[in-house]
Parts: C-alpha cells; sequence; structure tokens
C-alpha cells in the first residue's frame, strides 16, 4: 500500500474499518518507534499483523506447508533537504536515493532455533510468535536510528480514544510535560517533593506513623509507615490532576476534554513539523468546532497535518481540494478541483460533501421537498430506501450542482442530478453539458418546458382525483390544486411521502433511480 501526501494539510477520508486510524499509527511509529505513547519493543502483540495474513500464516502450517514468517515494513519517503542530509540512502525498496525512515518488525535471526522449534507443532499455532521478532529502525543510509536523532519532530492527536480518567489524566499531562520548558519542569517537580516531604512532617501522619510503630513485631518485624511515593516513577505527572476553572479536567463535557487536548498538543509543540490527528470533531458542538478548526488553520501554517475526518465540515472547511481518499488499499488526492469549487465550499462548509464522496451513488435534487418525493420513489421502486441500499439523496441549492459535479467527475463517482427545466431544458441540458460527458454523471430534467416544477410534473402524471384524495383536498381544478402544492411544497411532500396508497413518478425522476 502507497500513500502520498502533500506539504500542507491533507484530509484523509474512508468508510469506516478501511484503516486510516492504522494509517495514522504506521506514521508515528515510523517518526518515533512508539505506540501508544510507549516504546515500541514493550507493545508486541499479534494484532498489530494484518488479520487475514495471521490467518493464512496459521492455515499454512496447520496443512504442513511452509510459510515464511509474516513481517510488517513501513518506509517514509521524506522530501529532500539539508536538515535531513543524515537520513539520505538507497537502502528502501524502491531503491530510491532520498531522505527516509524505514521500520520493520520482523523475526530476530537470533531466535531462528527457538522459532523453528515453536512452529514444528502447528495443531498449537494459533498466532503469530512475536516473542522471537525484533524491531529494526534505521535510516535510508542504513543507519541505526534512535528518537533523538531524527530532525523531524511529530505529534500524534487522538483523544478519542482516551476512555478513562486516569488515561485522559495522563494524556493531557504528558502534552503539559512537552510544554512546560527545562526551568518550568524542574519547578514543578521540585514543588511536587517539597509537598510530599511536607506530608510526612505534618503532625497528624507523624502521630498516625507512631501508632503503626506501634505495631512493630506483631504484622512485622520491620516498622510500618505511611508517606507519599518517593519513587523515580512518582514524578508529578502520577500526581497532578489537570483542572478547568478550578474543576478537574474529567469532570468536564467530553468536547471540552477533546477540544483542549487538540489545542493544548498544538501549542506545545511549536517545533513540531508533523501533526497527525484523528477526527477532531468527536463530541464537539457546531460553534466549537468551527473554534477549534479555526485554531488548526492558524497553527498549520508552514507544517504538514495528516489529519481523519468523519465530518464534511471538516473537510470543506480545511479544504476540499486537500482531501485524500484512502480505502486501506490504495489512494488518491482532490487537490485539482476549480479555485471557485474550493472556495465555495471553504465559505459554506455546512454542505455534506462527504456523504457523497463515500457513497456508491448519490442523488442531487433541489430541496427538501424534491427529496421527499425521490425517496418516495426509490422505496416504490426497489422496495428500500436509498441508504439502504447506500444511495445518498442530498437536497442541494440548484446552484451548488455544478460545485458537486466537479468533485464528482474528479473522483469518478457515480451521480445523478434530478432537477427543475424552469421553463429552459434545453438550457438548462447545456449548461451541464461538460459534465454530462462524464460516464459517471448522468442528468436528469424534466423535458416540458410548460412544466417548469416538481408540482406540475407531479399533478400531470397523478391527476386531480388522486391528489385531491391522497392530499384531503378538494380543489376543482389542476390549476388551483398545482398553485396550492407550490405554496405549500413541504406539506404535500411529506403527505405523498407519508401515503400509503403508491404514486405515480415523472418520468425524468424513474429514469434517474432505476
Amino acid at each position: 500500500m502507497d500513500v502520498t501526501f502533500g506539504p500542507g494539510t491533507n484530509i484523509v477520508v474512508g468508510n469506516n474499518e478501511t484503516g486510516k486510524s492504522t494509517l495514522l499509527e504506521a506514521i508515528n511509529l515510523a517518526l518515533k518507534c512508539q505506540l501508544g505513547r510507549r516504546p515500541a519493543a514493550y507493545e508486541l502483540h499479534p494484532f498489530l499483523f494484518n488479520v487475514e495474513t495471521v490467518a493464512e500464516f496459521v492455515a499454512a502450517h496447520k496443512a504442513r506447508k511452509r510459510s515464511p514468517p509474516p513481517e510488517i515494513m513501513i518506509e517514509l519517503y521524506l522530501k529532500e533537504s539539508d536538515a535531513l542530509a543524515e537520513l539520505q540512502g538507497s537502502i528502501n525498496t524502491l531503491s530510491l536515493d532520498q531522505p527516509g525512515i524505514s521500520l520493520s518488525i520482523r523475526l530476530d535471526e537470533n531466535f531462528k532455533a527457538e522459532y523453528r522449534e515453536y512452529i514444528s507443532d502447528p495443531e498449537h499455532l494459533n498466532s503469530i510468535p512475536v516473542e522471537f521478532y525484533e524491531i529494526v529502525w534505521l535510516s535510508f543510509a542504513g543507519d541505526p536510528l534512535k528518537a533523538r536523532a531524527i530532525p523531524l519532530k511529530s505529534v500524534l492527536i487522538d483523544p478519542s480514544s482516551i476512555s478513562n480518567t486516569n488515561a485522559a489524566n495522563r494524556y493531557i499531562l504528558e502534552i503539559v510535560r512537552d510544554y512546560l520548558d527545562k526551568a518550568q519542569a524542574v519547578d514543578l517537580a521540585l514543588s511536587y517533593r517539597k509537598m510530599r516531604d511536607d506530608f510526612v512532617s505534618d503532625g497528624r501522619i507523624a502521630a498516625i506513623n507512631e501508632d503503626l510503630a506501634a505495631k512493630t513485631g506483631i504484622v512485622s518485624d520491620k516498622t510500618l509507615s505511611v508517606a507519599m511515593d518517593m519513587t523515580s516513577k512518582a514524578g508529578w505527572e502520577s500526581g497532578v490532576l489537570p483542572h478547568l476553572d478550578n474543576i478537574p479536567l474529567t469532570l468536564i463535557g467530553k468536547g471540552e476534554q477533546n477540544a483542549v487536548k487538540v489545542k493544548l498538543a498544538m501549542e506545545a509543540s511549536e517545533r513540531c513539523d508533523i501533526f497527525l490527528m484523528e477526527e477532531p470533531e468527536n463530541h464537539l458542538s457546531h460553534t466549537n468546532l468551527n473554534r477549534l478548526i479555526n485554531k488548526i488553520i492558524e497553527k498549520s501554517a508552514g507544517r504538514q497535518i495528516i489529519i481523519t475526518t468523519h465530518s464534511s465540515f471538516v473537510l470543506n472547511k480545511l479544504g476540499v481540494e486537500n482531501t485524500l481518499m484512502f480505502n486501506g488499499k490504495n489512494s488518491f488526492r482532490l487537490n485539482d478541483l476549480p479555485k471557485s469549487t474550493e472556495s465555495y465550499f471553504r465559505k459554506l462548509p455546512g454542505y455534506d460533501t462527504l456523504r457523497m464522496i463515500l457513497a456508491s451513488k448519490t442523488l442531487l435534487v433541489e430541496g427538501p421537498s424534491d427529496e421527499l418525493i425521490v425517496q418516495k420513489a426509490f422505496l416504490q421502486t426497489h422496495g428500500r430506501l436509498p441508504l439502504e441500499a447506500g444511495v445518498e439523496v442530498i437536497s442541494v441549492n440548484s446552484l451548488a450542482f455544478k460545485r458537486f459535479l466537479d468533485i464528482a467527475r474528479l473522483l469518478k463517482l457515480e451521480v445523478r442530478v434530478i432537477g427543475d427545466n424552469d421553463g429552459k431544458s434545453a438550457a438548462r441540458a447545456l449548461s451541464y453539458a461538460p459534465y454530462a460527458a462524464d460516464e459517471t454523471i448522468q442528468i436528469h430534467i424534466g423535458q416540458d418546458d410548460l412544466l417548469p416544477t416538481l408540482e406540475p410534473q407531479l399533478v400531470r402524471v397523478n391527476g386531480l382525483e388522486k391528489l385531491n384524495r391522497i392530499l384531503g383536498k378538494h380543489f376543482a381544478n389542476v390549476d388551483d390544486l398545482t398553485e396550492y402544492m407550490k405554496a405549500h411544497k413541504s406539506e404535500t411532500a411529506l403527505r405523498l411521502f407519508d401515503s400509503d396508497e403508491p404514486i405515480d413518478i415523472p418520468g425524468y425522476i424513474r429514469n434517474a433511480i432505476a
């Protein structure tokens, strides 16, 4: 699998379970040799490997077929610069002479004998014996790497994975630690030590320890006492609790917690070159998400950001042209959009572009009433609603149709436009001609100029009697009925949608949903 990122903002989108989170974790692993903010050597486990690969490995051995031990290989190809000269070489799978980092998780040659003995009885083999594996972390020059020696600084921000109180505290305090300069870190450590010393010297604690000392020889031959943990592992991070407005952070709303984690991580990483960020929209209201995205934009200048999202607001706000579609096997970019379309979605980020990008097929309609009728038509035709068939019906202002079609044409998305002819069917068809030439895009507009909108189209195919019956009205002629339906678009569409009686569908809509 190869993925190419741009130098600025990269927005990774894809369906669930395609590996977006794994992609970020793999980049972070190669840059820091860490998993879960701990040295990767302490976090090796079989589930790091692809499930299908593990199953094939086990099945092959159970079938008495030789199968090489699976490996993980991550290679980061970096742009050439003087700062990265020490990482430059051609020891990579592409034999390219450029700066880069490779990290492999593979069988340790020193354990080959033990490995062979372990797999000699395949009946007991049910996974990969990572106990015999090693991590090899090298530059493209072939030199072993250490985290401090890598000139690129990166940070992985994944607040959504912090699910319990202790982990949330630790995550925040690790960021705080990164934010402090050396003098501040020393001051905080000394203050915490003084607090522990004061605890022991407190008269009440001294009295308790005197009482415990009297039990010497009863519970132990040694003297028992209580004191604050003075070991090196018990630094201030284990005893300090982050607060917001004097309230423990873990008692603050999830949205505020996540926003603090993201903003603090960005502030603490002023010298950071690469931001890896997982779904910043989690638990945030629209207003607070807007503030957070503005903060990300402010702090992203001159840095590379790789961010995953399920939010069209985030996608549009950060620039839909920066989208990188990812399906777990390959990727492609959306960076060739017309500038006017890029600007349009930045200014109006509420449009649900992501729904179209991820759908198997999209039906673009002109408003909520049209959406209900199209939903009804699809249900009558296919026996299920569009969403149940993986089809999105998106209500779009007719002026925005071409903006969505710019995206659809670039990504080869299957899109159907269902629109009014406004009494100018030939002109409307001509305006869509550049898009209609694409085989994945179809334009469906009513051809009768005497029926300019959806309502007269429905009246024509259903007739006065049926619509009066469904709508519970008693109009004497089609003109009055049509005017009523146009003046009450939403109510009319809802009644037609909820009706147990099937309705007849205009031909241009039937063609679109076929």
